[in-house]
């Protein structure tokens, strides 16, 4: 079984859910479907912060937008690589159109950006679309294998 994690948009509850299974994932609280495509979570500024403080494994955030083409032409790598890591870390992607508090929170100045968070904090961050090995490479080495932008 293949686990990861994804926090509930309507009752911001941390839900562990089953990515192998068929259908979408339902919130073990008020039952509304889990915003999940594949092994990745699509998240709200709200819903963002609880999965950062409350998962028990790192979570890697693609901050981008439906306008960027980089974002979108990276977002096959990182949903192959989210499914390809399940259970080792949690991929989430924050539409910085739609949640703009989320990319101000986190100081998001161009995109895509890329955050590893662990244990509520950020470990590491990079901006640009990456490659396959390149994004394996980075991961691997928790956030070191780049250099990486200041806060």
């Amino acid at each position: 079984m293949s686990t990861s994690y994804s926090v509930c948009n309507e009752c911001v509850v941390l839900n562990k859910f089953d990515t192998d299974r068929s259908g979408s994932p339902i919130c073990g609280r008020c039952k509304k479907p889990l915003p999940v495509k594949g092994a990745v979570t699509e998240a709200t500024e709200k819903g963002l912060q609880r999965l950062i403080e409350s998962s028990p494994v790192p979570v890697v955030v693609d901050f981008w937008a439906p306008w960027c083409g980089p974002c979108l032409s990276f977002a096959p790598t990182f949903a192959s690589t989210a499914t390809r890591r399940v259970g080792t870390s949690v991929f989430a992607k924050v539409n910085t159109q739609a949640e703009a508090g989320a990319a101000q929170v986190h100081g998001i100045r161009g995109i895509p950006t890329l955050i590893i968070f662990h244990k509520g904090k950020e470990i590491a961050r990079t901006s640009g679309a990456l490659d396959q090995s390149s994004l394996d490479r980075w991961l691997n080495d928790g956030g070191r294998a780049m250099p990486q932008e200041t806060k």
